[in-house]
């Protein structure tokens, strides 16, 4: 009885512990499940607070799903891709790794770890992710093209081997697949598949005559001289302008030194019009290379070359072009190069290098007639060609028709772009402000100096002009004296600045520092002009040198100034502000 009571007892403390343990499991389960369910929420809500652009409050968000769920991958992707564009190239690494490591199965997960370590140019690790990748799905042409390239950074050619075969069971057989592995053959040393892989591209597309001239290229390469020769000549036979064929035949000319027949096939293929003018080209840059290093370069020859190349109808001015480049180059005659330039705009009216070019070669002839007539048509054909409203502009400044220059700088003023030539902007607003100067506009011509400047600080000539402008109107001396020591700085022997300095300095009643200035110009330079002497005569005047000054006033007054003031300072003996 006694053994039955003790029995009963530790059953029932034996069913009131699983309960007790039963009960223990369900609160964890219960809690599991408010995790998750937390989670879900803040995931969640972190993705529709990415979709808003609250950036930071999605990044905060997903921290806090990651720590209520540390196993859910997604979070981890989500979180990746926040380091990246942060620039934390550790964590986005760490992160998306995890990621992957978590849900395996996931190509996008894979995928972006494989750019991953692409970008940090870790290729074997990025190798590992996308033959995973391609494991997962067989039909990724795209992940085998990028192992492909992954293993030629390693010069693992068996493996880009590999990729390739593994593309012709997603694509099939195609050229580019052969081309690709006879490369790969060349560089691994193994002649016998490079001529296999070749023979089965010919054998394959039996019409394609360019693969049999490749073939025969194979064929020159190796030594088997005769075989290509006539390689050559078949496709020759069946397609007597075959241009590829020709060029192959030069190579093995050349290859046994047979220099004539070499200049033969040139000859034809730069007369032929059915040739291609690219192929002409190249074969001209060839032959000036070629001609180079020579010790006594044969310039004549490569002249009649090129004559003979021209001597068919032209599609584009590109080989005119190259022709006057090269005479160039040799300092021919200028005008017979600008006939090539002008010839080069017949064929092509449009083309606005040769117009460049040929404005840019006869411009030291001052004939600025001809650059007119150049660029009023090359505005039609480009009208947002800045250079030539600068060139055209420039032609009637240096013809002294300012109105005609003044609507033609403003004309390309409208075309300037934030990348346009600094130089060329500069000199558009420098001779604008010059003409709106000598027109009394001189607020205008002020607007287009501080434009000229904000281009090029350190034009000059525009900080001269507007410098003395500046000192002439009596305006803002300080700025005036400020461009005016650029220009001294830059150019210390110019009679001109130093001129233009001593003035403003005088402007000032800097009398002393004036002259010393002024003494400079004048050893500087023997042909002062009258106007640089009156201001000699001025200072000499102010600084207490009456003598020096009426010597200074009476040349200007023989150079041709005979102002009524220059007069009664020379009367009075004594300096007489304007």
């Amino acid at each position: 009885m006694f053994n039955k009571v003790i029995l009963k007892g530790i059953k029932i403390r034996r069913t009131l512990i699983a309960l007790a343990l039963l009960g223990g499991s369900l609160a964890v389960h219960a809690d599991r499940e408010d995790s998750l369910q937390s989670y879900n929420y803040f995931f969640l809500e972190a993705m529709r607070q990415q979709d808003m652009g609250n950036l930071t409050a999605a990044f905060d968000l997903l921290r806090h799903a990651r720590d209520l769920n540390p196993a859910a991958p997604e979070v981890y992707y989500q979180l990746a891709a926040f380091y990246v564009d942060m620039k934390k190239d550790a964590l986005a690494r760490e992160y998306f790794e995890k990621a992957a490591s978590l849900d395996p199965e996931n190509s996008a997960y894979q995928e972006k770890l494989g750019k991953l370590y692409v970008s940090q140019k870790d290729y074997p690790n990025a190798i590992k992710a996308f033959e995973r990748l391609y494991e997962a799905n067989k039909t990724r042409s795209d992940v085998l093209q990028l192992l492909y390239q992954l293993y030629g950074s390693q010069n693992d050619y068996k493996m880009m081997i590999k990729c390739l075969e593994r593309l012709e069971t997603v694509e099939g057989t195609s050229e580019q697949i052969s081309l690709s592995k006879m490369q790969i053959y060349e560089q691994m040393g193994e002649k016998r598949k490079e001529y296999d892989e070749l023979k089965a591209l010919v054998d394959g597309h039996p019409l394609d005559l360019n693969y049999r001239v490749m073939f025969g290229n194979w064929l020159l390469q190796n030594g088997k001289k005769k075989e290509a020769l006539q390689k050559y000549r078949d496709v020759l036979k069946e397609d007597p302008d075959n241009s590829l064929a020709k060029v192959s035949m030069m190579d093995y000319y050349n290859n046994i030194g047979d220099k004539a027949s070499v200049k033969t096939i040139l000859r034809d293929l730069l007369q032929s019009p059915k040739a291609a003018q690219t192929l002409k080209l190249e074969l001209l840059r060839q032959v000036i290379a070629s001609s180079q290093k020579d010790n006594n370069p044969d310039s004549t020859e490569v002249l009649r070359l090129f004559s003979e190349a021209l001597a068919v109808p032209q599609e584009n001015a590109d080989i005119y072009m190259l022709k006057a480049a090269y005479m160039s180059f040799l300092k021919l005659p200028k005008p017979d190069i600008t006939r090539v330039y002008e010839r080069a705009i017949e064929i092509e009216p449009d083309n606005s290098s040769a117009r460049i070019a040929l404005i840019q070669n006869i411009w030291d002839t001052h004939d600025y007639d001809k650059v007119i007539a150049i660029c009023r048509p090359a505005i039609e054909y480009n009208p947002d060609e800045i250079l030539f409203y600068y060139f055209q502009g420039m032609a009637q400044f240096q013809k002294h028709d300012n109105n005609a220059a003044l609507e033609t700088f403003r004309k390309g003023v409208g075309q300037i772009k934030p990348d346009s030539d600094p130089s060329i902007v500069s000199d558009f607003y420098g001779i604008m402000g010059d003409i709106l100067h000598e027109k009394g506009l001189n607020k205008e011509a002020f607007q287009a100096y501080d434009s000229c400047l904000q281009w090029k600080p350190d034009n000059v000539a525009a900080l001269n002009n507007y410098a003395y402008y500046l000192s002439q109107a009596n305006e803002n001396l300080a700025k005036a004296e400020e461009m005016s020591y650029k220009t001294i700085k830059a150019e210390p022997n110019n009679s001109t600045f130093l001129d233009t300095y001593a003035w403003i300095l005088f402007q000032q009643k800097r009398y002393e520092e004036a002259k010393i200035y002024l003494e400079q110009a004048i050893r500087n330079d023997s042909t002062l002009s009258n106007v640089v002497k009156e201001h000699a005569g001025d200072i000499y005047a102010q600084t207490g040198d009456i003598g020096k000054a009426l010597d200074f006033w009476q040349q200007a007054l023989k150079a041709g100034n005979d102002s009524a003031t220059l007069k009664k300072k020379i009367q009075l003996k004594k300096y007489i502000a304007e």
